[in-house]
């Protein structure tokens, strides 16, 4: 019997490694769609910022009370996972409990802090559940934000409700294995660690049942944590709560310019600077390329790694001034929209190969004209993000877009485009005039 269940657990690794391994690459694959970017300068600046703001959750404490909810679910997702090795190893030698013999008094204190951190993780669960479907936080609401409609919703909902059944997993495991240690039951007897910090109070309600229940249940948590885990680890690839793990390099390949500086387009710059006599054009001129980004493919492969990483937190739209005025844009659903355009992508490749294009673009498919205008560039977004995404980049790129491949913008803005090329301001009237005002102040 030991055997058979060996070999069950050791099919199922492979398995949740298998297909783990396909979605990881599938996701790199899909990132590499976009145009090189160098982002490796300034490493030790680079680390820094990714110490602080990915493992030290530094933006999260702007909001101290949500911020240490969250840290303590991140935190006990990290530490209590070292569990987890333990875990897998009885289950590939056929061992319980192998490193409590090593570890001694250790083991029961590291099992005891692990348990204090299981019990947080699941209270906060709790609360964010009630935050997100009693409560009713405004930014996760649909009535308020079209993009939360029922998935984005649901998700959060079933990750939350995982966390909660996983942890209690844990802990009932714990309860039922000391149960089965203290009455000296077959190899229970052989580790024993005496009683744990917050499962004994879990013992009261498997007292009074048999050994055969204890065993049956303890097997049952057991395999219900190590096999959830798996799940966990192959659902979050399709789940928001793919930042757990992107928000590490995401973090680290973060835009270190000054906030609100938009990069001009090389094309543009060099055609500038040879119409000034600064530089002469080359004798084989380079093929120009797209203005701006249409679709995908036209982004940097940085701002499809933020698709990924966007935790949907909704914090850059709260921020955001267009859309607290009432107007469609949401930083927010720009991000989403951008990993929804990926993933029907992925989708069209598995069923039809990699030469596989729908027909459907980024901007007029999935972001709206109307969005993109909106935007007043204030960098409020870029700001609030916890993971350090820029929506502004993407933003910024569509519209570019519509203003100089397809000639495509307000009234107001082309008399503001005017202005500026006649008269080196927005404004229309003449530089030599432009200290007229002050005039009527002597």
């Amino acid at each position: 019997m030991q055997i058979i269940s060996q070999i069950l657990f050791i099919a199922s690794l492979g398995i949740a490694a298998y297909f783990i391994n396909r979605r990881i690459v599938l996701i790199k694959k899909t990132i590499q769609l976009g145009h090189a970017e160098d982002r490796t300068d300034r490493p030790a600046e680079r680390l820094q910022i990714m110490l602080l703001t990915a493992f030290g959750q530094k933006k999260m404490f702007n909001r101290p009370l949500v911020g240490l909810m969250h840290f303590i679910i991140y935190a006990g997702f990290l530490i209590i996972n070292i569990e987890v090795l333990e875990i897998i190893l009885d289950g590939i030698f056929g061992t319980h409990r192998l490193f409590a013999p090593f570890l001694g008094g250790f083991y029961t204190f590291l099992i005891n802090f692990f348990e204090i951190l299981a019990l947080g993780v699941l209270t906060v669960c709790v609360i964010f559940l009630l935050r997100r479907n009693v409560l009713k936080v405004q930014r996760f609401q649909e009535s308020r934000h079209r993009e939360m409609k029922t998935w984005p919703r649901t998700d959060a909902n079933i990750i939350l409700t995982i966390e909660i059944l996983l942890m209690w997993a844990f802990l009932s495991m714990n309860a039922t294995d000391t149960l089965l240690q203290a009455r000296g039951v077959g190899h229970y007897a052989e580790a024993i660690t005496g009683s744990f910090v917050v499962s004994q109070w879990l013992q009261p309600i498997f007292e009074s049942w048999s050994d055969t229940a204890l065993i049956a249940y303890e097997r049952f948590a057991w395999w219900f944590h190590i096999l959830g885990i798996m799940g966990f680890a192959l659902y979050v690839t399709y789940s928001k709560h793919l930042h757990i793990f992107l928000a590490f390099p995401n973090t680290y390949f973060s835009n270190l310019k000054t906030k609100g500086q938009m990069a001009n387009m090389p094309a543009v710059t060099k055609e500038v600077k040879i119409m000034l006599g600064i530089e002469q054009p080359d004798a084989a001129p380079a093929e120009v390329g797209r203005f701006g980004a249409k679709d995908v493919k036209d982004l940097s492969w940085k701002n499809l790694m933020d698709a990924y990483s966007c935790t949907e937190c909704g914090r850059c739209t709260a921020a955001c001034p267009a859309n607290i005025t009432g107007k469609k844009l949401s930083p927010r659903k720009i991000m989403m929209d951008t990993r929804d355009r990926l993933e029907d992508i992925q989708k069209g490749w598995i069923k039809n190969g990699n030469d596989y294009d729908d027909g459907k673009t980024l901007l007029g498919d999935y972001i709206l004209e109307e969005e993109i205008l909106a935007c007043t560039t204030c960098n409020a977004c870029v700001q609030e993000c916890p993971v350090n995404i820029s929506p502004l980049d993407i933003i910024l790129e569509l519209r570019r877009y519509k203003v100089m491949e397809e000639s495509s913008a307000p009234g107001s803005w082309n008399a503001m485009f005017s202005n500026m090329e006649n008269n080196m301001a927005p404004w229309k009237f003449s530089p030599s005039d432009r200290f007229n005002w002050a005039d009527g102040v002597k």
